[in-house]
């Protein structure tokens, strides 16, 4: 049997509101630069507290970073470690850089000879991997998405997301101060995600007794607003779970969106 890679599994499973210790996030070692040309380095984990690197390291099979004007470009320099993956972004144009890692595929439970098997995938790998008549089957559709924005001399607008779940950033995502609203847009197949639960912390949780988070939820148009307290940077997460399924044996899909936010001081 095929076996699932385990960074790939770690990061499809999507980490749902609240319920495990460990989250996905990358992190840029800039947001905001300017000159005729820049670079980023960015770093990606699975860990405990935000932006520490103390459990797991990201895939970077996933990797997608667009460039203003929608242009798709490649890291340089990618790097696997076990605590943590890295990459440099040479940003050439002014404008706004989305940087993410876009996972799909199902995951699937079943008994075999008395033992339970699982294989994470692609969903047109699902037939070749999994038996027909597997006993007691289970499949969900996994889709998740971990990103992150940098922008270079003049930001630029940041395009809809129309497959899976995303961010319609109303403020631009590089232009967020201290005691300042900013809103945003949550869609699901590029439509509002109304009544979605969103949760933002802060970072610097390992040196403070709380977590802090922001807790909010997105009205019928998918919007919602928050006010940062101060200056850091910023998890911000959401997920959701609809039965829009490609495979035919999934019962559901699940979702989910995290992305790292930098805040200024005014």
């Amino acid at each position: 049997m095929k076996r699932f890679a385990p960074q790939l599994f770690a990061l499809a499973l999507a980490l749902p509101l609240g319920a495990q210790a460990h989250d996905a996030w990358i992190v840029p070692s800039s947001t905001v630069l300017s000159g005729d040309a820049a670079w980023v380095t960015v770093d990606g984990a699975i860990g405990n507290d935000k932006f520490y690197f103390n459990h797991h390291s990201l895939s970077l099979k996933p990797l997608q970073i667009t460039a203003p004007g929608e242009k798709s470009i490649e890291a340089e320099n990618q790097s696997t470690g076990k605590l943590r993956s890295s990459f440099d972004v040479h940003l050439t144009d002014d404008g706004t850089y989305r940087i993410a890692l876009v996972s799909q595929g199902v995951m699937a439970r079943w008994k075999e000879d008395g033992k339970m098997k699982r294989w994470f995938g692609a969903s047109g790998d699902f037939s070749k991997n999994v038996p027909a008549k597997a006993e007691e089957l289970q499949v969900q559709e996994r889709a998740s998405r971990v990103e992150t924005f940098v922008t270079k001399g003049k930001p630029s607008p940041v395009a809809k997301v129309d497959q899976g779940i995303g961010l319609i950033p109303l403020t631009h995502p590089n232009d967020l101060f201290s005691g300042e609203k900013a809103s945003f847009i949550f869609t699901i197949d590029g439509k509002p995600a109304a009544q979605t639960a969103v949760e933002i912390v802060p970072a610097g949780s390992r040196y403070r007794d709380t977590l802090n988070t922001i807790e909010l939820k997105t009205n019928d148009k998918g919007e919602f607003s928050v006010t940062w307290p101060q200056p850091g940077l910023y998890w911000l997460h959401a997920a959701s779970e609809d039965q829009k399924v490609s495979v035919p044996n999934a019962s559901k899909r699940s979702l989910s969106y995290s992305a790292t936010l930098e805040v200024l001081p005014q």
